[in-house]
């Protein structure tokens, strides 16, 4: 917050002392320089043969996006119509604004924080990377640069959320189409080489900052239990074998005793798709104990893998109680627990816990995972100095926005680079300006109709 006000501050003065360069154009103010031209003619004249080489990639990567965009758009239609219950449980709308502490707003995404400071630094650094591509492209296929800046809302005074480059747009119109979709893709390509360089950046910096320090785990044991063979729950006899007739004997503020014809359980983890079978978890030491965080410590021993912390705890037997250290939310937990028989050999001890790793399903989904898949999900790890897991979740963000600028920009919708690249495309195979500019205008109204019916299933998922 110190760093907002400090900045808003400086960048007040700025303007206001460069208030000669500042024009309002619809809802945008403009801060006009020539600082960058110099930058873009220079690399978009001196690379010829490079430049020419890497359009090509440019113009394929720009279909490839849009056709990803297309999806993403698809698979959260699918979710906002055919899921409320997820809808209202994350209460997330179908557009949400990137703004600092999306992280405080939204909680129920478990996202990284999302300071001040990596917003400014993340919108530099995007907006500046995609337009200058587009001036060096330009520049490339002999179009003049006019002038570059930044440009901002009104009500994000004085905060820059964008970046552009003026050029000739009449000398564009006048290129070949391939020419014009290589300028229209220049953007979105530079934004996936951001995300590649960052990637990069962030493997090695998270080998050589991040140290394993413990063990996670997610679930506490559990197994497969017919309904029918239930006896009892809560000392409450169950000869109905439906699961709405047991889940009025539960008790949701804490742990239940469910008896079986073989064994005791303690709460119900979920039902299975036949109704007929649920998961119930065991009686087991960490439930009963209410252990949660990550395991940093057995027995005095520092943990760093599960393979140590098998070996560590099994050098106890059942009934022995062993001193654990865990670490939930920067704070360290202790526990004196009791081990138990393993079921399956009653000489070994037994905890009871576990993990299971989630695959991670769509477009989004699989990125997020790619940007952790250099980490052990069942390991914990601490940073090596204090700065390093402010730096790593700059890189985590950076790397996300870049990616969701590039699919979001590459959408066949009139306002984006993606729009005019889906005309072209649409001219190029119809060699009809008429068709073009229909098939153009549809899809323009067509994705603000998913839109508008977005935000009524989010209104609708939420009340």
């Amino acid at each position: 917050m110190t760093f907002l006000i400090a900045f808003v501050l400086f960048a007040s003065l700025f303007l206001y002392l460069n208030k000669k360069n500042l024009t309002k154009e619809g809802l945008l103010f403009l801060y006009r320089a020539k600082w960058g031209i110099r930058l873009i003619k220079k690399v978009g004249e001196k690379y010829q043969k490079t430049l020419k080489f890497l359009s090509y990639i440019s113009i394929g990567l720009g279909y490839v996006l849009m056709a990803g965009g297309i999806y993403l758009v698809g698979k959260i239609v699918y979710l906002y119509c055919f899921y409320p219950n997820v809808v209202r449980a994350i209460k997330v709308p179908p557009i949400m604004p990137l703004i600092p502490y999306i992280d405080k707003v939204i909680p129920t995404l478990g996202l990284p924080s999302f300071y001040f400071t990596y917003w400014i630094v993340i919108l530099a650094v995007v907006a500046i990377s995609h337009e200058f591509a587009h001036g060096i492209f330009a520049v490339y296929n002999k179009i003049k640069i006019k002038k570059t800046g930044f440009g901002f809302f009104p009500f994000f005074f004085p905060i820059f959320p964008l970046a552009f480059v003026e050029f000739n747009e009449k000398a564009m119109e006048k290129k070949s189409k391939l020419s014009q979709m290589t300028i229209l893709s220049a953007g979105t390509f530079a934004n996936v080489l951001v995300a590649i360089f960052f990637f990069i950046i962030m493997w090695f910096f998270f080998s050589a900052a991040f140290a394993p320090a413990g063990i996670q785990f997610n679930s506490y044991a559990y197994e497969v239990v017919g309904i029918s063979t239930i006896l009892s729950v809560n000392n409450v006899s169950f000869n109905n074998s439906t699961y709405e007739n047991l889940a009025g004997l539960l008790n949701n503020e804490s742990l239940n005793q469910i008896e079986t014809e073989k064994a005791t359980y303690v709460g119900v983890r979920g039902i299975l798709e036949d109704k007929n079978s649920l998961l119930l978890y065991r009686d087991c030491p960490a439930i009963n104990f209410g252990l949660k965080g990550a395991i940093i410590e057995i027995q005095g021993e520092k943990v760093k893998d599960w393979e140590q912390f098998g070996k560590e705890l099994h050098k106890n037997s059942p009934g022995d109680t062993i001193h654990l250290k865990t670490k939930y939310n920067d704070e360290i937990l202790e526990y004196d627990l009791v081990l138990d028989e393993n079921p399956e050999n009653k000489d070994l001890p037994y905890l009871g816990i576990g993990y299971e790793k989630y695959e991670s399903s769509g477009l989004m989904g699989k990125l997020i995972s790619a940007l952790g898949s250099f980490k052990q999900d069942n390991i914990y790890y601490e940073s090596r100095w204090g700065a390093s897991e402010f730096i790593f979740n700059l890189l985590w963000w950076l790397i996300l926005i870049s990616i969701s600028v590039a699919l979001v920009n590459m959408l066949p919708i009139g306002i984006f680079d993606g729009g005019k690249f889906f005309y072209l495309t649409v001219l190029g195979i119809t060699k009809s300006k008429k068709k073009a500019e229909k098939s153009f205008k549809f899809m323009t109204r067509f994705f603000l109709f998913i839109l508008l019916l977005l935000m009524v299933f989010w209104v609708i998922g939420i009340f």
